[in-house]
C-alpha cells in the first residue's frame, strides 16, 4: 500500500505474550528517540498523562519518583476524597535511554519490572517485562492485563505525538 500523505498510517499495535510461566512480556514501536520515550517513563508530569489506562475509569492521583538505582516511586490511584490505592517500590537499575528495572513492593507477589528503549534508527522498539515470583502471581496479575498494556501504550503513542515527538 503507498502513502499518499493524507491517508493514516497502518495502526501501531502492543504485543502481550506470556513468555515464561511466570513472566510477561509487551513490545511495540514508538516513532521517538530512544531517550525521548524514557524519559516519558521517568518524567512524573508525563507519565501521569499516559500510565492509567483510561477504559479503567480510575485516574492516578500522584506520582513520585527517583528515577536513580535505589529510588523509589509510588503511585497513587483513586477518585479524589475517595478510596485510593497505591503502587510503590524501588529502581534497581536505571540507564538513560536504554533501561529501567524497579520492584513492586505492594504484595508478596509483586513482579520485577525490565523496559527497554532499543533505538532502531531514530526511532524505539520497547520491551516490557514483568516477572512474578511464581506462575499463580502471573495467573492472578493476568487477568485484564493484555488490554491494560496495549491502552497504556497506545496512550503513551498519542502522548509522543502530542509533544510533536514523531
Amino acid at each position: 500500500m503507498v502513502d499518499h500523505g493524507n491517508q493514516p498510517a497502518a495502526p501501531k499495535r502492543t504485543v502481550v505474550e506470556r513468555s515464561l510461566d511466570n513472566e510477561i512480556v509487551a513490545t511495540r514501536r514508538f516513532d521517538a528517540a530512544p531517550q525521548t520515550v524514557f524519559d516519558a517513563w521517568t518524567t512524573p508530569g508525563l507519565f501521569m498523562r499516559w500510565w492509567a489506562p483510561k477504559s479503567m475509569g480510575v485516574p492516578l492521583l500522584s506520582c513520585e519518583m527517583d528515577a536513580r538505582a535505589g529510588g523509589k516511586y509510588r503511585l497513587e490511584f483513586g477518585h479524589d476524597g475517595g478510596e485510593s490505592f497505591a503502587f510503590y517500590g524501588k529502581y534497581i537499575e536505571v540507564t538513560p535511554g536504554s533501561r529501567l528495572v524497579w520492584t513492586n513492593d505492594e504484595g508478596e507477589d509483586g513482579a520485577l519490572t525490565t523496559v527497554t528503549f532499543e533505538d532502531k534508527g531514530g526511532k524505539t522498539l520497547l520491551v516490557y517485562r514483568d516477572r512474578y515470583p511464581s506462575q499463580a502471581a502471573l495467573d492472578e496479575a493476568f487477568a485484564g492485563m493484555e488490554g491494560g498494556i496495549s491502552e497504556q501504550f497506545a496512550q503513551l503513542d498519542e502522548l509522543l505525538v502530542s509533544q510533536g515527538q514523531r
